[in-house]
């Protein structure tokens, strides 16, 4: 009988699941099943689609991670009733008449915008831009992110999640202090309409290949309170 769940990754714009490599290698040699949903950034109900299509190669029940712009998959993807816990990492997490563009624009605009470009149909990071998502990063990791960037189409931001998971389900965030991709604020009052669980680190937007121990803490913390949960209501 399985007495850990699974854990499900969703990546963000300008990544893949590789982004999750310093989670994935520990949690596994600590006996959870894990997997990274490989989406194509093409469309907002694809994306959902294969975060779904995800969920079935693991055990029920699951976690689901999302980084960035994985947040609004997590939220769509996270009504399944496989899912019994959600992790936001600096993530958006749109309510189900909200779009990931609309809960950006009540608040400035990040500085990586100013390091983008558009062409032959995607957004893709420039060199610069580093700085902006990844800046706490060694630099021959900063040259790994931007090599294996995954490059969204134009309108990913303009669709709605088909759902809101953080409604009905339990919720942890991590709040990225320094991040230049979202802004702070942004995730703050998205933690706090969610009622998650908040945790604040002083990173750039991505804590995970910055500070993975920290966001293993919040991980774990998660799965043992999903499985208290379920231990309380089996009784």
């Amino acid at each position: 009988m399985q007495t850990k769940p699974s854990i499900v990754f969703c990546h963000g714009l300008w990544a893949d699941g590789s982004c999750f490599n310093k989670l994935i290698v520990p949690l596994l040699a600590e006996g959870y099943e894990c997997i990274a949903s490989q989406h194509g950034l093409n469309s907002v109900a694809e994306d959902v689609a294969v975060a779904k299509a995800t969920i079935g190669r693991v055990s029920s029940p699951v976690i689901l991670v999302g980084h960035s712009y994985g947040g609004s998959v997590i939220t769509g993807a996270g009504t399944d009733d496989r899912v019994v816990g959600l992790v936001y990492i600096a993530a958006l997490a749109p309510d189900a008449d909200e779009t990931s563009q609309a809960q950006q624009s009540n608040f400035p605009k990040t500085d990586i915008f100013s390091h983008i470009d558009v062409k032959d149909g995607r957004i893709w990071l420039t060199p610069e831009g580093i700085e902006c998502f990844a800046g706490d990063l060694p630099e021959n990791e900063k040259k790994l992110v931007y090599a294996t960037q995954g490059a969204p189409k134009p309108d990913l931001f303009e669709a709605k999640v088909g759902g809101t998971a953080w409604k009905s389900k339990p919720s942890w965030y991590i709040v990225a202090k320094n991040d230049r991709t979202v802004h702070p604020d942004l995730e703050r009052a998205m933690a706090k309409r969610m009622g998650a669980t908040t945790i604040e680190l002083d990173s750039s937007h991505v804590p995970m290949l910055s500070q993975p121990e920290r966001v293993l803490d919040v991980i774990r913390t998660a799965a043992n309170a999903v499985r208290e949960r379920s231990a309380t209501a089996g009784r």
